[in-house]
């Protein structure tokens, strides 16, 4: 495996300086009042009319932000407490689409950080390595071929029915898992390289991405082939509460473990061959983190489809402004993440509708006219082929 350059490895005196720096709190500052204007320009417009002024007020009610009920009836399910039709409209169909994109934000952005500290890649990012693909055709597989499924899990004296939807962030990570197996396994040759992670990863992706279109032809109905089309270009529309029930637990958890795992993505930055002086089990150190980015990556995934280039591009847009220790990368990739996802919905949203009056595109769409010019930049840039 190539060694790093010097400049990109985190400095020694990391330390002794300490990594959280004013710099730091800066940027996270920055990243979330981003989010939280794009995410009141989200709920200021839609079918419902009311003025801006009106829209922010609902956002703030403390009628609603301080009623336990409430949040209990969002976050657990359940019937919603009475409320005013402009509350209602702004906090059950308006801001958790801003949740879901800050949560499929984060998530991607720690994702594609984690994959390019494994592969020591900067080209490296869960679409890029097929996890995207492989979490997508598991997930397509369910929508198209077992919608409404009810699967029981056996338990202690009984069992447990959950449906598909339920499970499809565990469905999700599984097919991640599979596509980053072989991904490894087609680039291994006594180890691995960043250009033949990548070549690998072109080839998982392309052979998922056509048994995804081959899907289609089983799809009974032309509402189901309408949904999957949406969701296999990335789309936030229609999202609700129930995706933020169904990611918030693990997202939460990839987060956590990732921001744990900092110091060891920072050694394997330094090259496997100093990492195992350093006494880590490299290979293995390079499973488990790869595991906490495929469940990120899956969580995403399963609620706001396949959104391609995102976990790419924010790290590198967050190690230019915080350098490369992964203690300072993680969190804040964890702010900027949400804060470019919800702007990339935003004009998603609103986007045609300026433009030509009405209508709204896929997110994935607006992140892939961005994401693919910045990929084919991160290339010509590099002599070492993406080297980290």
């Amino acid at each position: 495996m190539a060694s790093a350059h010097s400049d990109s490895a985190p400095s020694e005196t990391a330390d002794e300086r300490g990594w959280i720096t004013p710099q730091l709190v800066t940027f996270c500052l920055a990243c979330l009042g981003v989010t939280v204007i794009a995410g009141l320009v989200q709920v200021s417009f839609g079918s419902y009319s009311m003025t801006i002024g009106q829209a922010w007020r609902a956002v703030f009610n403390p009628s609603v932000v301080f009623d336990l009920d409430a949040w209990e009836s969002f976050l657990l399910g359940g019937e919603l407490p009475e409320m005013n039709r402009r509350s209602l409209v702004v906090w059950n169909i308006r801001l958790p689409r801003v949740f879901v994109a800050a949560i499929v934000g984060a998530s991607l952005a720690v994702s594609g950080a984690i994959f390019q500290a494994v592969t020591r890649n900067e080209l490296a990012s869960p679409y890029v390595l097929g996890v995207s693909s492989g979490a997508g055709l598991t997930v397509l597989l369910t929508l198209v071929v077992f919608p409404g499924a009810t699967i029981v899990i056996p338990v202690l004296f009984g069992g447990v029915a959950l449906t598909t939807s339920a499970l499809l962030p565990l469905l999700a990570a599984v097919g991640g898992t599979i596509a980053f197996l072989l991904v490894y396994g087609i680039a291994w040759k006594g180890g691995t390289s960043p250009v033949r992670l990548v070549l690998a990863g072109v080839i998982v992706n392309m052979v998922f991405q056509s048994l995804q279109r081959g899907l289609f032809f089983f799809a009974d109905s032309l509402g189901v082939v309408q949904s999957a089309l949406a969701w296999i270009t990335g789309s936030l529309t229609g999202t609700g509460w129930e995706q933020v029930r169904l990611a918030i637990v693990p997202a939460t958890l990839a987060i956590v473990l990732a921001i744990g795992g900092a110091r060891q993505l920072n050694v394997l930055l330094l090259g496997e061959r100093t990492a195992k002086s350093l006494g880590m089990r490299v290979e293995r150190m390079r499973f488990l983190l790869s595991g906490v980015a495929i469940l990120a990556a899956s969580t995403a995934i399963a609620v706001a489809g396949i959104i391609g280039f995102f976990g790419l591009v924010v790290p590198h847009v967050v190690r230019i402004v915080l350098g490369s220790d992964y203690r300072r990368l993680i969190v804040g990739c964890l702010f900027a993440g949400p804060a470019l996802m919800v702007v990339a919905d935003v004009g998603a949203r609103l986007g045609l509708a300026v433009l030509f009056g009405g209508g709204q595109i896929p997110v994935g769409v607006v992140t892939g006219v961005v994401g693919g010019p910045y990929f084919l930049y991160l290339m010509r840039r590099q002599q070492t082929m993406g080297d980290l």
